[in-house]
């Protein structure tokens, strides 16, 4: 899980006027997702999400170093599109909700690699454990909505390592890693 969907919202390049803005990340319109892939056994992708986070994220266009994004999952919402092992996933042996009810992100620094991508460094705490982990991220857009409103969109990535978080039930060497994928819009407030 060493590329995710947390941090996707800091940044880019855009063509469009230059401000400094704060944004809530559009969780209750679902234009914001937090998901997950790992291989089962080397066979095949298992796809999952938490259906559960808010988070809010600042950005100026002329100072995009100086980003900032905070992200907050609530574990017990995981969602693989199966009842018998989100039940396994919630439990002790991955993520043990109940011990540790929130994942949380918070970004320390943000660095553009090229027009409208960057990458994003922060703190993820998961499972009791927080470690620096860095997200690789693309600006999709920004502009009015048509509700007056404006928006401003980042999709992400990084690959982490449960065991690294205190997670190591095996599932073989192909189930080591997990990819997390952010798709983030967020609101201007």
């Amino acid at each position: 899980m060493k590329k995710i969907l947390f941090g996707l919202l800091a940044l880019g390049m855009s063509s469009l006027p230059a401000q400094a803005a704060d944004y809530v990340i559009d969780t209750k319109g679902a234009h914001a997702f937090v998901q997950f892939r790992v291989q089962h056994l080397g066979y095949s992708w298992l796809y999952g999400r938490f259906n559960d986070f808010e988070g809010r994220f600042s950005y100026d266009e002329k100072a995009p170093e100086k980003a900032s994004v905070s992200v907050t999952i609530d574990t017990a919402s995981l969602d693989s599109n199966h009842a018998e092992r989100d039940k396994h996933l919630r439990s002790p042996d991955f993520f043990d909700v109940k011990k540790y009810p929130q994942a949380k992100f918070a970004s320390t620094a943000y660095r553009e690699t090229g027009e409208g991508r960057g990458q994003l460094s922060g703190n993820l705490t998961l499972h009791g454990t927080t470690r620096p982990i860095t997200i690789d991220v693309q600006q999709v857009g920004a502009g009015e909505d048509p509700w007056g409103g404006y928006r401003r969109g980042f999709q992400g990535s990084t690959t982490i390592t449960p065991a690294d978080f205190g997670m190591d039930y095996d599932l073989g060497p192909a189930s080591s890693t997990v990819e997390l994928i952010l798709s983030v819009e967020g609101i201007r407030q």
